[in-house]
C-alpha cells in the first residue's frame, strides 16, 4: 500500500479546492497564482506565474495572444523550480485537460524528475460531474481521506437530488451558455450537464467535449430563452464588462432571452470553470436563473447579475 502523501502542492485551483474540502489544508505547501479559494490559500506561496501580460486586454486580444503563444509551442505559465525544490512535495496536483488552465505535462514531468525525491503527479482532467467525483476520490486515495471524500460526494449528490425534486414537472428551458464572448465559445465538458441538471437544455453545448468557437448566427438560430455569459477565468465584475459587448452583435435585440430580460452574467471562476466541489452550487445557481419560482439562490449576492443591456434592448 502506498504511503499517504503528506506534502502537497497544487497547480490547479479546482484541485486546491478539493484538497481543502477534504481537510488537507495543513498539508498544502504552495499553490498556483490563480488559487484564491478558500480564503486560507491566499497566504500560501505561489508556484506559478503567467508568461503573458494580459492585463487590460479585451477578450479578442486575450484569445489572439493565448492562441499565438500556444501555436509557438510556448507555455502560458512558468513554474518556480527553486521553490518547488525547497518545498520537497511528495504529491503534485494538476491537470492535462486544458493548456490554458495550468502548466502542461510537457513542462511539468521533466521538472518533476529533477527533484529529489521525485514526487507523484496526480493528473485531474474531468469531462463530467462523475469525473469530478472520481477526481475527489483520487485525491482522497492518495492522502488517506477516502471516508471524507465519500461524505463530501454524498452531500453533493444529495444537493443535486434535491434540485431535481424541486424541478419535477417544470418545463425545460432553452439555454445558451457562453464560455467566452469574443470570439464566442459555447459550453463544453461538465457545463452542459450542469445546465441539464438545472432544468435547461443547451442546443449548442458539447457534453464531455472541449468548448469550441461557435458562430454568432448559431446563437441567433438557437433562440435561447435564457442566455448565460460565463467567460472562463473571470469573476462576475469582469464578466459583466465583457458581456456588455454582446449588445452590439447583429440580431441581439431579437433574442428571446434579451426581450424577456433573461440574460445573466455569472461568476465563472467560482461556479462553472473550475471542476471542483462548488460545481453543485453552480447547478443550484443555474436552476435559480432558469426556474426562480422553484429554486431559491441562497449563495453570495455577487454570484450573478442581470445584464442591463438586455433589460433595455
Amino acid at each position: 500500500m502506498a504511503i499517504p502523501a503528506q506534502r502537497l502542492v497544487s497547480l490547479l485551483p479546482a484541485a486546491t479546492e478539493m484538497a481543502f474540502a477534504l481537510g488537507l489544508g495543513d498539508r498544502v505547501l504552495a499553490v498556483s497564482h490563480e488559487c484564491d479559494y478558500p480564503n486560507a490559500v491566499r497566504s500560501l506561496p505561489r508556484l506559478t506565474r503567467p508568461t503573458l501580460d494580459l492585463e487590460g486586454l479585451g477578450q479578442a486580444q486575450i484569445d489572439e495572444a493565448v492562441s499565438a503563444q500556444l501555436a509557438s509551442g510556448s507555455s502560458l505559465y512558468a513554474i518556480d523550480e527553486a521553490l518547488l525544490r525547497r518545498l520537497g512535495p511528495d504529491l503534485i496536483l494538476t491537470q492535462n485537460l486544458c493548456a490554458v488552465c495550468a502548466p502542461s505535462n510537457l513542462e511539468l514531468e521533466p521538472l518533476a524528475t529533477r527533484l529529489d525525491p521525485v514526487p507523484r503527479i496526480l493528473w485531474l482532467s474531468p469531462s463530467s460531474i462523475q469525473d469530478i467525483f472520481d477526481n475527489l476520490r483520487a485525491v482522497a486515495e492518495a492522502t488517506d481521506r477516502e471516508a471524507q471524500a465519500e461524505t463530501l460526494i454524498a452531500g453533493m449528490q444529495g444537493k443535486i437530488a434535491d434540485i431535481a425534486a424541486r424541478l419535477a414537472g417544470a418545463p425545460r428551458r432553452r439555454v445558451v451558455f457562453l464560455e467566452w464572448v469574443d470570439p464566442v465559445y459555447g459550453a463544453g465538458h461538465w457545463v452542459p450537464e450542469m445546465v441539464r441538471l438545472a432544468g435547461g437544455e443547451d442546443p449548442l453545448g458539447r457534453p464531455g467535449r472541449d468548448s469550441v468557437r461557435i458562430a454568432w448566427d448559431a446563437v441567433l438560430e438557437a433562440a435561447p430563452e435564457v442566455l448565460i455569459v460565463s467567460p472562463c477565468g473571470l469573476d462576475l465584475e469582469r464578466a459583466k464588462i465583457e458581456a456588455a459587448a454582446l449588445a452590439a452583435r447583429p440580431g441581439w435585440s431579437r433574442l428571446p432571452a434579451v426581450r424577456q430580460g433573461l440574460v445573466f452574467a455569472v461568476d465563472a471562476n467560482a461556479y462553472f470553470a473550475r471542476p471542483g466541489p462548488r460545481v453543485v452550487e453552480g447547478v443550484a445557481l443555474l436552476a435559480h436563473l432558469l426556474h426562480p419560482d422553484r429554486v431559491a439562490w441562497t449563495g453570495p449576492d455577487d454570484a450573478f447579475a442581470p445584464l442591463a443591456s438586455a433589460l433595455h434592448a
